[in-house]
């Protein structure tokens, strides 16, 4: 755990793309937000994303941009869905010949 006058030690990690995982590990002070920890780990600049459009996360639960980070936690960048889960499920399920009536 870290003291008052210590750095927090926070990972980062976004999937920018489908089967890919970046990780940044950062070192921020007491304090420090999860808008913080984005800023820090400069991915804002490097993917082109806007902060007030990001949907993040701390260890799988969403959060606010404004939450405070604690020692050890892992914020998660997520991307938007490409596909709405109903529709893919259904075009799954039209492609195994299932859909269809004879």
């Amino acid at each position: 755990m870290a003291h008052a006058d210590q750095a927090l030690r926070v990972e980062l990690a976004c999937s920018p793309a489908p089967r890919q995982v970046q990780t940044v590990a950062l070192a921020l002070p007491p304090g420090s937000t999860v808008a913080d920890a984005l800023r820090a780990s400069g991915w804002l600049d490097e993917f082109g994303l806007a902060l007030d459009r990001l949907r993040c996360g701390v260890w799988g639960r969403v959060q606010i941009l404004d939450h405070v980070l604690r020692d050890g936690d892992r914020v998660e960048l997520y991307r938007p869905l490409s596909v709405d889960p109903k529709e893919a499920r259904r075009l799954r399920y039209k492609k195994q010949g299932r859909g269809e009536k004879a």
